[in-house]
């Protein structure tokens, strides 16, 4: 997809504005010269005709854009911008949804089975997009549960040198899914792990008590279940 298609790059335009004001125009050209060479050296996921088309092209513009900031801030300064830039269709849609009801979680599994079976056909025609794998609803924890065991962007990540950069997009699924009045319990990505876990739940759900949220030695929000829930 090109740079000016993305819905994300006005608004990437005005942080810079805001951020670096005269300098802006100079790190602008950085970004679209950094995009426009990643763009040509990806393998062929279609476009906007790939489902995952704004999380992978999406997640190219991030990093096309941190190694262009001059000052090359810490990676966690960008989290608030980019869960913001990444997730504003959760935050609207939890004003009317709402993980803790039962026919809401039920929905959201739906989605995620029809994302994931929406996925298994684009990934015969992009063997390099994302691989869903898909679990069956978990009627005792009333979770809605999948994975990936391939992602675009932590690949492009690794092979980039950029994965320090990574934690900027999966950390965002911890924001999206909390707009929803849920919570996301996550062991690892593609990024830390050989696979990104989704199991969402309901923030007021009883199995929200036996995990606790930390940082991975390599910027990851990562789920650990508490010691004392362990040692039981």
């Amino acid at each position: 997809m090109e740079l000016k298609k993305l819905p994300y790059w006005k608004p990437v335009q005005k942080w810079l504005a805001d951020r670096y004001g005269t300098d802006a125009d100079a790190i602008r050209r950085r970004v679209e010269e950094n995009y426009n060479l990643y763009l040509s050296e990806i393998p062929d996921y279609g476009g906007k005709k790939n489902g995952h088309a704004r999380a992978i092209y999406g997640g190219l513009l991030i990093f096309a854009l941190y190694p262009a900031l001059p000052d090359q801030p810490p990676v966690s300064e960008l989290q608030g911008f980019v869960q913001n830039l990444f997730m504003k269709p959760f935050t609207m849609l939890g004003k009317v949804f709402n993980l803790n009801r039962s026919a809401d979680i039920r929905l959201i599994d739906i989605v995620f089975r029809r994302s994931g079976n929406r996925d298994r056909k684009d990934i015969l025609k992009y063997p390099d997009g994302f691989v869903n794998v898909d679990e069956a609803f978990d009627k005792e924890h009333n979770a809605a549960r999948y994975a990936f065991t391939q992602c675009p962007n932590a690949e492009f990540a690794k092979n980039k040198g950029l994965i320090h950069v990574l934690p900027l997009l999966c950390n965002s699924d911890f924001f999206g899914i909390s707009e929803l009045h849920g919570t996301l319990i996550r062991r690892g990505t593609c990024g830390n792990s050989d696979r990104c876990d989704y199991c969402v739940v309901g923030n007021r759900n009883p199995l929200t008590e036996e995990y606790e949220i930390v940082t991975d030695e390599h910027g990851f929000l990562v789920s650990r279940r508490k010691e004392s829930k362990i040692l039981k």
